[in-house]
């Protein structure tokens, strides 16, 4: 509520002496912190892995005509980095498969989601919800259907809003 210091404008129109930006993004990454509107390329701590994929005939359910994308994730065992909660310690890696319709729009999330891994968005290192593990690699906020069948409850297809959901999961992580 003072005078600005070496004023920095974003261009959502909000304001802030650049060294408190500077600890904003330290802290919170490039998101402005009244409205959270991304303002540059924000790098997650995801460890080093491979992100492949191919098509098949096999139809998911709500798309029935087309067939689907195989998302393949492997990210090996590897030792914590200083971003991580235990720095130096081991972590236990991941291979996930995720599931995508073979249409326009999963090939738009599809290359939005290899974005994400690229900016190491995708996983991180923590405790799994599922299994009560510490220190190993974890989903990190981008939900992913690891299953062909059973519906948004287990993760899986049907589920109407699931790619607009996804690309609004991306878009707050600068993705778009």
């Amino acid at each position: 509520m003072d005078e600005f210091t070496d004023k920095e404008k974003l261009l959502c129109g909000h304001a802030f002496c650049k060294d408190c930006l500077r600890q904003s993004v330290e802290s919170m990454g490039a998101t402005c912190p009244v409205c959270k509107k991304v303002f540059g390329k924000i790098v997650g701590d995801q460890p080093d892995g491979t992100m492949t994929h191919y098509t098949q005939n096999i139809c998911l359910p709500g798309f029935k005509r087309c067939g689907s994308i195989v998302i393949n994730y492997h990210i090996p065992n590897g030792l914590q980095s200083s971003k991580h909660p235990k720095p130096g310690r081991p972590f236990h890696g991941a291979q996930r498969t995720a599931y995508l319709p073979d249409n326009k729009e999963g090939r738009e999330v599809l290359a939005l989601l290899r974005k994400a891994f690229d900016q190491k968005l995708i996983f991180t290192v923590g405790t799994s919800r599922t299994s009560g593990r510490d220190d190993c690699v974890t989903w990190n906020d981008i939900h992913h259907k690891t299953n062909i069948h059973g519906g948004a409850q287990r993760f899986g297809y049907p589920d109407d809003y699931y790619l607009q959901r996804v690309r609004d999961e991306l878009k707050a992580k600068g993705i778009e």
